[in-house]
């Protein structure tokens, strides 16, 4: 019966290939609205990440995240290398800059300096120039997509000068990182060079980078940290959850993006549901000639699911390789740089899928089970 079934199915061609499309254009808009989602709201995380070492991250108490923080006076620091558990401590400063482009406009720049001594926070991996080369004066190293954005594509910065809020920086090295929500341009100096790109108040010190010693645990090191000094510390993993809620809470991403998912189920539906209630009409009395020769409406249910099924499978499967392809097709891009499908999306597109193939099928077949065989023969 299943083959009698798939041979009704792909007969009418026309038919066969709108339910492919409905399924295949709803697999693909929500498992690609939904990756689109996810890396988005991972990039709330990436400028904790980038930093490769320290696993404590101290700021002010009404600091949230990496862009949204309240500076501390220098006090700071020394008070928290004099907190029990901590190996090593290091000043960090994170501000939003001007840079004059090439064609004299302004483009706001996230300006981060690192420990001067250590140059601690300075991301791992330097696509171009030596790690030393930061120490020289006014120096800089610029984030591999910002010095597309900034320069253009072909285009090798390295000794090239900035105007940074009036004052001078050389570019002496590019550096490889995961872009942030806001795509800024990223420069790293040294926290003494930050201290006169960018102008401020009294308190300049915006994290302190601690590592937990031998014995203590991350939450064990921010719990005593927060008691012995009245600052906020977070785990490096709990720093990044809370960038990530913030983006979450904060923006209209998680509904519009929910919208899109929403609407690509109700287009799945209503395109799918309409081509098998149409195939079924076309074909109901093929259906009712087969339970006119004695075939119970099990077996009738039983075709109709694996019409269904065979749709669903077929159709999913297009859907989520045109998501995968446009997703890695577009990673060379600037936008969507470090962009990837996690495994969970294709198992979520699939559950949809299968609720929706399920709702349309089930749709389509009662009125072949409210049919009497012998409407057939009238």
């Amino acid at each position: 019966m299943t083959w009698i079934a798939i041979r009704m199915l792909t007969g009418d061609r026309q038919k066969f290939f709108g339910l492919l499309f409905g399924v295949a254009f709803s697999a693909l808009l929500i498992s690609q609205q939904l990756t689109i989602f996810i890396n988005l709201i991972e990039r709330g995380a990436t400028a904790v990440y980038n930093v490769p070492t320290g696993n404590v991250w101290v700021m002010d108490p009404v600091s949230r995240t990496v862009d949204v923080t309240y500076a501390m006076p220098s006090t700071a620091l020394d008070r928290v290398r004099s907190v029990e558990g901590v190996d090593w401590a290091v000043p960090m400063l994170r501000s939003i800059a001007n840079v004059r482009t090439p064609e004299g406009d302004l483009e706001g720049v996230a300006v981060v300096g690192v420990d001067d001594a250590t140059l601690i926070g300075l991301p791992r991996k330097i696509v171009e120039g030596q790690r030393e080369a930061l120490y020289e004066p006014d120096s800089v190293f610029i984030d591999a997509v910002g010095a597309v954005k900034l320069f253009g594509e072909g285009v090798d910065p390295v000794g090239l000068r900035l105007e940074l809020n009036d004052r001078r920086a050389i570019i002496r090295g590019i550096v490889d990182i995961d872009p942030s929500f806001t795509s800024q341009v990223t420069l790293y100096t040294r926290y003494s060079n930050a201290l006169s790109f960018v102008p401020g108040t009294r308190n300049r010190l915006t994290f302190v980078l601690a590592q937990t010693a031998a014995g203590t645990t991350p939450e064990q090191l921010t719990a005593k940290i927060t008691e012995a000094t009245g600052l906020r510390a977070r785990t490096r993993d709990e720093f990044a959850r809370d960038g990530v809620d913030f983006i979450i809470e904060n923006t209209g991403i998680p509904i519009n993006f929910g919208i899109t998912v929403a609407l690509g189920v109700i287009v799945g539906i209503a395109i799918v549901g309409l081509t098998f209630s149409l195939f079924i009409r076309d074909n109901i009395k093929q259906f009712g000639a087969l339970k006119a020769i004695g075939v119970t409406n099990n077996k009738i249910r039983l075709m109709v699911a694996s019409q269904a099924l065979l749709v669903g499978l077929i159709g999913y499967g297009f859907g989520i390789l045109g998501a995968a392809v446009f997703i890695y097709a577009n990673a060379s891009l600037p936008d969507f740089k470090g962009f990837y499908m996690p495994w969970q999306i294709p198992l979520a597109t699939a559950a949809v899928v299968l609720v929706m193939i399920l709702i349309t099928g089930w749709l389509a077949l009662r009125s072949v089970l409210k049919m009497e065989p012998a409407e057939v023969f009238r």
